[in-house]
């Protein structure tokens, strides 16, 4: 009988057995060694028979003091055996660090130890123990450290009562590991890449940023810990992100709280304050985090002076000019929407001050109407059950509308499938934001939304589900309230083209996202069979209609939506994505890119064959993904552009169009590519085609 067959109790063993020779550890060491033979005798189509017994020895063994160091001894020998065969870990290469944790969180014992097992893979690798064939030991010693700089309180924090009803003894298995990665690896180089891991995405500027200040707040309190060690030169890089929040300026320096803080502006003279005024300010907008105290001092400066209010926030000579010529607005949705549990806010506040869109006729009563919205009893619930009740829903949502308008590239979707919600939240705020306080407005004050399809209005209240199957609650207070009922008006748009031959985005697009989003339509794959089509014709296109070489250096003037086929790591096809075409133009070293927005809570991905999305040193803005021209082509199935202007597809040179094929065929479309495909590719298009 196996030993994933016998019942708990009798696989709980005495520490030495009766005869005093072998301990627990080398007993079931001995059984894993058993099983890894037996399961590297089988031939591949029966190993799964096999897996149970392995999965259970190793279990046993990891379960044991000095369990880990057992199986890391054997990594190379587990893996020739064929344990990772056919799932989800079967090539380390292409393995992503933010998935660990959950994988090792999970209530199923055989995912914790097929990851925990993959873990020490890694480890055997890094320390080269283990010359992997497809994985050098640099890359695999930058996984491990990325992964417990990520999953710090496995290190650090015991299991809690949850964790131990899910998982049992599972959750200290998973502990022990994270104490055996850390010995191996080292605390300094975790910090280091934690540090690295926090500054890439606070470049990209989100507007939630709750998990970033998760981590820095537990940081900063394991450095104060007596009890944890994190190394000799590890926490360097750390002071800037911990002081960004808790010891920004010299008032608040060692933490006071709010209210001894308070007592010391209220002694400060006009000089102290504008230097704590100016220290939050610099703190914010190099960080994009926002200090609890900097609310503080926000509410306590309106009763000083707008030029000290303008030095809190930052401001430019526009935003400057806003708020002396808007001030009542200002001070009013200061007031309101700013607090302590809301001041991140305030970012978002300096930069729509800095947009200038105030001017826009419509947006300084649309405020107006905002700040005295009543909120429907669902958008209450909703708004306190995510939030919570300090301060209250009103509140909450004007913050949100603040930080929406202020950051409208960062929006994300969360873990939710609303790309299109997302991104068209992005759009209006970018370039409608009347538009998007009125949607605000329908969905906060009415519990509807309603949309027009060809001139058919369609109800979020009447239309059927969405495509998230569950409401989402990840997310921002204004896409927490509005993405549901977008959602289900894009997914009713879709239905009501089911009939129609090709992609529905063709119609959906632009009656989702607005007028700008041009009517010309182009895809690459044939929606009948999944193949491509006129791929050379579809290139062309894109060129003539945004490269600047090919369309009279015709700048984008409206963003547009886009779909394009995102691959993992291994160049493998994940899925279709919405994303949003910002602009096109040289980067800082002359290199055509497209910048974008992708609504995907984290822009930096590789996508494969040296494909990988930048975030930050190619010229991007705040917000923006971009990739080369021809890469991004690559990658893109869907776009639209103006149909009267149609640039020179006939002047793209054919060994240009030749090299995005390669990169499509070496990725997403290598089998949706029939059969003389490639020997069209010769020369440009007629004028026929």
């Amino acid at each position: 009988m196996d030993a994933g067959d016998l019942p708990e109790d009798d696989l709980v063993e005495p520490t030495v057995d009766v005869n005093g020779a072998a301990t627990t550890l080398d007993k079931r060491v001995t059984s894993l060694d058993d099983a890894i033979q037996a399961m590297a005798e089988t031939r591949d189509f029966g190993k799964h028979t096999k897996l149970r017994r392995v999965l259970e020895a190793l279990r046993r063994v990891l379960l044991q003091p000095g369990g880990a160091a057992a199986v890391q001894a054997r990594a190379q020998a587990i893996e020739e055996a064929g344990l990772f065969l056919e799932t989800d870990w079967a090539s380390p290469e292409i393995l992503i660090p933010a998935l660990v944790g959950p994988s090792l969180h999970s209530g199923d014992a055989d995912t914790v130890v097929m990851e925990a097992t993959s873990e020490l893979r890694m480890l055997a690798v890094a320390r080269g123990d283990y010359a992997h064939p497809t994985l050098p030991a640099e890359d695999a010693h930058q996984f491990l450290s990325q992964v417990l700089a990520t999953n710090l309180e496995l290190l650090f924090t015991p299991p809690g009562e949850a964790e131990r009803t899910r998982q049992g003894r599972t959750a200290q298995l998973v502990r022990d590991l994270f104490h055996h990665l850390a010995d191996e690896i080292g605390y300094d180089s975790v910090l280091d890449n934690l540090v690295d891991e926090i500054w890439r995405i606070l470049r990209q500027r989100p507007i939630q940023v709750e998990a970033v200040q998760s981590l820095i707040t537990r940081i900063a309190g394991y450095r104060e810990d007596p009890d944890v060690d994190l190394g000799t030169t590890s926490g360097q890089g750390m002071d800037r992100l911990i002081t960004s929040l808790f010891g920004t300026t010299e008032a608040c320096r060692e933490d006071p709280g709010i209210d001894v803080f308070r007592s010391r502006l209220e002694a400060m003279d006009n000089g102290g304050l504008q230097y704590e005024a100016t220290g939050f300010a610099r703190a914010m907008h190099d960080t994009g985090l926002v200090s609890p105290y900097h609310a503080e001092l926000l509410r306590f400066l309106l009763r000083e002076s707008d030029y000290l209010v303008g030095e809190a926030l930052g401001l430019s000579d526009t935003g400057r000019n806003c708020l002396m010529r808007y001030s009542p607005l200002v001070h009013r949705l200061i007031e309101v929407a700013v607090h302590p549990q809301t001041a991140q806010c305030i970012y978002g506040l300096a930069l729509l001050l800095d947009r200038g869109i105030l001017y826009e006729p419509p947006i300084v009563p649309a405020l107006w109407r905002q700040l005295a919205l009543a909120l429907s009893p669902v958008a209450r619930e909703r708004l306190t059950t995510v939030f919570g009740d300090v301060p209250g829903p009103e509140a909450r949502l004007v913050a949100g509308v603040l930080s929406m308008l202020g950051q409208p590239l960062g929006v994300g979707q969360g873990d939710n499938p609303t790309c299109q919600s997302a991104r068209a939240l992005s759009m209006w705020s970018y370039n409608d934001p009347d538009y998007l306080l009125q949607m605000v407005v329908w969905a906060a004050r009415d519990d509807e939304i309603i949309m027009h399809f060809e001139g058919q209005p369609i109800s979020s209240k009447e239309s059927g589900s969405g495509v998230a199957t569950t409401l989402p609650m990840d997310l921002d207070p204004v896409s927490l309230i509005a993405v549901p009922h977008l959602d289900r008006i894009y997914a009713e748009m879709g239905r009501r083209c089911a009939t129609r031959p090709g992609d529905p985005h063709r119609w959906v697009n632009p009656e989702f996202h607005g007028w700008w989003s041009a009517r010309g339509f182009h895809i690459n794959v044939d929606v009948a069979t999944g193949n491509l089509l006129d791929l050379d014709e579809f290139l062309r296109q894109f060129h003539a209609s945004y490269h600047p070489s090919f369309n009279g250096d015709q700048p984008l003037i409206h963003p547009q939506p886009a779909g394009v086929a995102v691959t993992d790591s291994a160049a493998r096809y994940v899925g279709w994505h919405a994303i949003t075409i910002l602009r096109v133009a040289p980067d800082p070293q002359d290199v055509m890119r497209v910048y974008f927005y992708n609504p995907n809570n984290d822009s930096g991905q590789d996508w494969g064959d040296g494909v990988v999305v930048s975030t930050a040193g190619n010229g991007e803005r705040f917000g923006e993904a971009s990739l080369p021209f021809d890469q991004f082509a690559s990658r893109l199935y869907i776009f639209h552009a103006d149909p009267l202007e149609h640039g020179e597809p006939e002047r793209v040179p054919a060994e240009d169009v030749a090299r995005i094929v390669g990169y499509v065929e070496r990725s997403w479309g290598g089998d949706r590519l029939p059969a003389g495909t490639l020997q069209a590719l010769g020369g440009p298009p007629t004028l026929e085609a």
